[in-house]
Formats: structure tokens, C-alpha cells, sequence
């Protein structure tokens, strides 16, 4: 459970084992599997680290070495492209669409697009003619709904009917 944030939790901050900007937290722990140091960087907001990872020991090999402000650059350099890609790999999994060759030529792009939701998602089915990216048709289907070319077709030659 995540405690509620005040002014000072999102205060820049720089010590040895906590680093704080107006948009992140670098944190150095304790590393659970090994007698090792972790850093954890958590973006103000998100209820759980967006990176975990080794962290390099200290001249004394026993304390971890100090967080710095180029560590801290790179640390949150490395967070924001571990986000960036999580949300490219759920967009690429809630939309899909294929291009397909109708009878009389004409090149469609059927699109699927999914919003998840834990009580009730939702899909919608379109089809664009791909010459000027116009809607043709738009239906709503089960979010388990699977687009191939073989079903953007089917629902072309059934003249936009919802499939079952």
C-alpha cells in the first residue's frame, strides 16, 4: 500500500543513498539475494520502482558507493527508456491492424483496438480505406476478438456485419 505523498517527498533531495529530482527517486538498498547493494528509481506517482538493479560497491567493499549527479542522469535516463518501452509493448498489444485486398481492389486497414479494463473491456473493430485513411465501417467485438487478414476479410465480404 502506498502512502500518500506531501511536499516533501517530492522535494529534490541528495544524499549518499537517496537522490530526488521534481520527477524521480533514486534509492540505494539493500540487495535481497546477495550481500550486494541494489538502486531502485521510482517516478513520482507510480506505486512501484520502473528499474531495479545492481549497485556498485564502495572503496570499503562493505557500503555501497555514494549516489552522484551523473549516476542520478543515467539512472533516470535508463527508467524513462524501460517505461518508454513497457508502454510501446502495450500499445503494440491493444492495437493491431492489417491491410487487406477487397474484391474489387480496394486496399482496407482494419484496426483493433482494445481498452482494458478489470470490470468491463472493450474492443472496437474499423476498417479505413488505406488510398485517403477515410472510416468505412466501425463495430464494437469481444476484447478476445482475433484480427488476422483472414478475419479483416470475413467481416469486409460480410459488408461490415459485427462478427460473432
Amino acid at each position: 500500500m502506498t502512502e500518500p505523498s506531501n511536499d516533501s517527498d517530492t522535494l529534490p533531495l541528495q544524499e549518499a543513498r537517496l537522490w530526488r529530482d521534481d520527477a524521480w527517486t533514486a534509492r540505494v538498498i539493500k540487495n535481497e539475494e546477495d550481500d550486494g547493494w541494489a538502486v531502485e528509481m521510482t517516478r513520482h506517482g507510480d506505486p512501484e520502482p520502473a528499474l531495479v538493479g545492481p549497485w556498485t560497491m564502495g572503496r570499503d567493499k562493505k557500503n555501497p558507493k555514494p549516489l552522484d549527479g551523473p549516476a542520478f542522469s543515467t539512472l533516470v535516463k535508463t527508467a524513462a527508456e524501460v517505461i518508454r518501452r513497457h508502454e510501446q509493448q502495450l500499445h503494440a498489444t491493444l492495437n493491431k491492424s492489417v491491410t487487406v485486398t477487397a474484391r474489387d481492389d480496394q486496399r482496407i486497414r482494419v484496426a483493433l483496438a482494445i481498452v482494458p479494463d478489470e470490470d468491463n473491456p472493450s474492443a472496437t473493430l474499423t476498417a479505413y480505406d488505406d488510398a485517403d485513411d477515410s472510416e468505412l465501417a466501425s463495430v464494437s467485438v469481444s476484447p478476445a476478438f482475433r484480427l488476422t487478414a483472414s478475419s479483416a476479410s470475413a467481416w469486409i465480404e460480410s459488408g461490415y456485419a459485427r462478427p460473432r
